[in-house]
């Protein structure tokens, strides 16, 4: 199948949108690299020149007057450091410590996600997240979309590693090499399938395969990276920046399975302030 994808045109529905980029931060393999390159970065860029104001939780915005409230910086990790299981006045005195340290970061984070008009989820299966969990649920409580991005998850050094003992003939190696993989452990995804759980919660038809920022690549200068070879060699089924370059132009519907048939998704409400006559009826987007 042949994707269709969309130019990128001027800002449209989605003009004076909010969004808030929700992903795992702490357990990332590199968090300097994933602050200045990462996804949130292009994602960002795309969605402003379609007119949205972007929360990046890497880039929290300034709070009217308590400057730099919740950045995430190196104190974060002095404060984890402190952090003991010492049942103690000593040891509750610590664990207050570490909790207070990190409490403006969460608030700000909740916060933005509180202001925003939709999220979008960045959840590989193989990144243990907390933030990401609760922030994607305190959006759908309140019915707003979260666009969930689930890829495949591969580990093609591991596989060659232990091709590379075999051939060795490392007994211990192989021996130690499959211990490994029980204790942390490590778990191919090679569908992206995402946790049943999130299924229902998100909703069937706002799960993405990648992003497909290789479609776009020219128009914004971007160098190739691995991430859009792995995207581009595999060929994304349902790609995330086409969805929104479309939602710039056209609300999306939502599968009905009693009726069988697409209808109205009235998870999305954005708000046109400026209009004075009155709001529309959205029909047909609930039936029994």
């Amino acid at each position: 199948m042949t994707l269709a994808i969309p130019p990128l045109n001027a800002p449209n529905l989605l003009h004076d949108a909010r969004v808030y980029l929700s992903g795992p931060m702490d357990f990332v393999a590199d968090r300097e690299a994933e602050k200045r390159f990462g996804w949130r970065n292009r994602i960002g860029q795309i969605l402003s020149a379609l007119g949205v104001t972007v929360f990046d939780p890497w880039f929290k915005p300034e709070i009217r007057g308590v400057e730099g409230y919740g950045r995430e910086d190196e104190k974060d990790s002095v404060a984890r450091a402190g952090w003991t299981f010492e049942d103690s006045k000593a040891g509750a005195a610590h664990r207050a410590a570490s909790a207070e340290a990190f409490w403006p970061a969460l608030h700000i984070d909740l916060r933005m996600v509180d202001t925003s008009d939709f999220v979008i989820a960045h959840c590989p299966t193989n990144v243990y997240s907390v933030g990401t969990p609760h922030e994607i649920i305190l959006a759908r409580q309140q019915r707003k979309p979260v666009l969930f991005v689930s890829p495949p998850v591969a580990f093609p050094a591991l596989a060659e590693l232990r091709r590379h003992l075999q051939l060795q003939g490392d007994t211990v190696g192989s021996y130690l090499l499959s211990e490994l993989e029980k204790q942390v452990p490590i778990k191919p995804n090679p569908d992206g399938s995402p946790s049943q759980w999130y299924m229902p919660l998100v909703g069937g038809e706002h799960f993405f395969d990648g992003f497909g920022f290789y479609f776009y690549r020219d128009q914004f200068g971007w160098p190739a990276t691995a991430l859009d070879t792995a995207e581009e060699s595999r060929g994304l089924q349902k790609p995330l920046v086409p969805f929104l370059v479309r939602l710039n132009d056209r609300l999306p519907v939502k599968w009905d399975r009693h009726q069988k048939e697409y209808v109205p998704n009235d998870d999305w409400l954005l708000w046109d302030l400026k209009k004075k006559d009155g709001g529309a009826a959205v029909r047909n987007a609930h039936t029994a």
